[in-house]
């Protein structure tokens, strides 16, 4: 038996395929490369759906520890009652993406939810390597906390959430926040999150598929890591399938496709936090690969995903 794509997805991936297979991928390294060819990507699949007109956009910023000022975004849907909140880190690998790229997404998010986000433009490798990328996570979360009175929001019921490298960092700052003893974090709602700087051993059956790399994982974590990736010293709040320890955790959301590259790192995660006494609820989507929802986005794969995460979402 082979793994085999979603029809649906297949026939939404078809056009992205062969526009790929005309192209040359950028090298290993090359991350000037990346930019280039995923931002007009994120942007386009950003604004795929329509932008809900019920939720109202504001823009703060907000000093970090080391004195520069970041955007963070907040998404509040007119009308919604106080109550929790989310922060939300976007995916990109660590090296590209920006918050305006997602700004449908998240909409769309807080529209079905009625659950305000907070949108991190947090800093990127390599320019910015770990710590700064989750240290302007944690940042952001002590702000949103700091001002939870004025934006309406319960201190007790904020969530982090994230998708591909914002799923990693999502999951770094839980790990961060329990070391520092704070801000309270109830919940982690990973998506096909990035978290082990050591998977870099191809799986041939889900290789054809790929739409994150091998070689994008090799060129992203040693961007993010230096000289450390791969090796004995990366800490947790790095790459947080290094976590030893997953007690005092918050409860975690994870989904991933079966056809991702981080599809093992993540079910190993699952199963890291459960064994730790996390309560987790876990998904693997048959048939995806990593973005499904993204590039397929009335597909019922992803239909049901995103029910899932609103579910989630709702129940904070």
């Amino acid at each position: 038996m082979t793994l085999n794509l979603d029809p649906e997805v297949a026939a939404a991936l078809a056009p992205m395929g062969e526009a790929m297979a005309a192209t040359t991928p950028p090298a290993v390294g090359d991350i000037t490369g990346r930019r280039a060819m995923w931002e007009p990507i994120l942007a386009a699949a950003g604004a795929a759906l329509p932008t809900p007109a019920d939720v109202t956009v504001t823009d703060h910023q907000v000093p970090t520890g080391d004195g520069t000022q970041i955007t963070v975004r907040w998404y509040a849907k007119d009308g919604a009652a106080a109550g929790p909140a989310v922060v939300f880190f976007h995916g990109g690998g660590y090296i590209f993406g920006h918050i305006d790229q997602f700004d449908g997404p998240v909409a769309r998010y807080v529209s079905e939810s009625g659950v305000p986000f907070l949108s991190v433009e947090y800093r990127r490798a390599p320019e910015h390597p770990h710590p700064t990328p989750v240290e302007d996570g944690y940042t952001a979360l002590s702000w949103l906390a700091g001002h939870a009175p004025e934006l309406g929001v319960d201190p007790d019921r904020i969530a982090v959430m994230g998708d591909s490298a914002g799923g990693g960092l999502a999951a770094a700052l839980t790990i961060l926040a329990r070391e520092r003893g704070g801000p309270a974090i109830a919940r982690q709602i990973l998506l096909m999150p990035m978290l082990d700087d050591r998977t870099l051993t191809p799986d041939p059956q889900i290789e054809p598929y790929l739409i994150w790399s091998y070689d994008d994982s090799r060129t992203a974590w040693p961007a993010l890591l230096g000289a450390a990736a791969g090796g004995n010293d990366v800490p947790p709040t790095a790459a947080p399938a290094r976590l030893d320890d997953a007690g005092g955790l918050p409860p975690a959301y994870i989904e991933v496709g079966q056809l991702d590259v981080f599809r093992d790192e993540d079910t190993a995660y699952a199963t890291k936090l459960s064994r730790g006494g996390v309560d987790v609820e876990f998904h693997l989507r048959p048939g995806v690969p990593h973005e499904f929802d993204s590039i397929a986005p009335d597909a019922d794969v992803s239909r049901r995903a995103i029910a899932d995460r609103v579910r989630v979402l709702k129940s904070l």
